[in-house]
């Protein structure tokens, strides 16, 4: 049941944001210090994600009189055409868009006006930085180690859902949320077989 009024929560993507925009990764998953050494050995062959989940995040920046709101998306992979894909499907073209310094994110200032800020050099750069989808990382992953404690990488794209839903509504009350959630679950069906059934990580080596 929890799950389904997750799936309720996801964002309605029919609408690209506008504004001022981060873009930003970050990894889920179990610490590798924390694997059996067989599972450890499986799993972390190399650098970068191995053994764990890539979330992509899209956070519009608010103003005045609008919050911030963000978009988040479970990714296979980091490359520059997955990354890429995810910016071009919610964000507006010609806008601004703030990025770190990955190489995937190269390329963008042929759709955006694109800045990026090199994290081994500086953080903050006058307005470029990401530093509003980062705080919305640590609100996440909060989530999922202190409430939700173990998450399987086939179900967090339903957790992010909702940790997303929580944080584009955190300036409504009870009552407005669990209103807008009820309006969204009409013909968003979830099956149990869907959600026993054994599939494979959507990241991982």
């Amino acid at each position: 049941m929890l799950h389904r009024v997750r799936v309720a929560m996801a964002e309605d993507k029919s609408d690209q944001l506008s504004g001022v925009c981060e873009s930003d990764e970050t990894m889920v998953g179990g610490l590798s210090k924390n694997m059996h050494k067989d599972v450890r050995a499986r799993k972390i062959t190399g650098t970068g994600s191995c053994g764990k989940t890539i979330v992509h995040g899209i956070l519009q920046r608010g103003d005045d009189d609008t919050p911030s709101q963000v978009r988040v998306n479970v990714v296979p992979n980091q490359k520059r055409a997955t990354l890429q894909a995810e910016i071009k499907q919610n964000v507006r073209s010609g806008i601004t868009v703030y990025t770190d310094s990955l190489k995937s994110y190269e390329g963008l200032d042929s759709m955006y006006v694109h800045d990026m800020v090199d994290h081994a050099i500086e953080y903050v750069r006058g307005e470029v930085h990401t530093n509003g989808i980062e705080n919305f990382w640590s609100l996440l992953k909060r989530s999922l180690k202190g409430t939700y404690v173990a998450v399987a990488p086939k179900h967090l794209t339903r957790y992010c859902a909702e940790q997303a839903f929580r944080f584009n509504e955190r300036v409504g009350n009870d009552a407005s949320r669990f209103s807008k959630v009820m309006q969204s679950v009409p013909g968003k069906r979830l099956m149990y077989k869907q959600l026993t059934e054994k599939t494979e990580a959507i990241a991982g080596c």
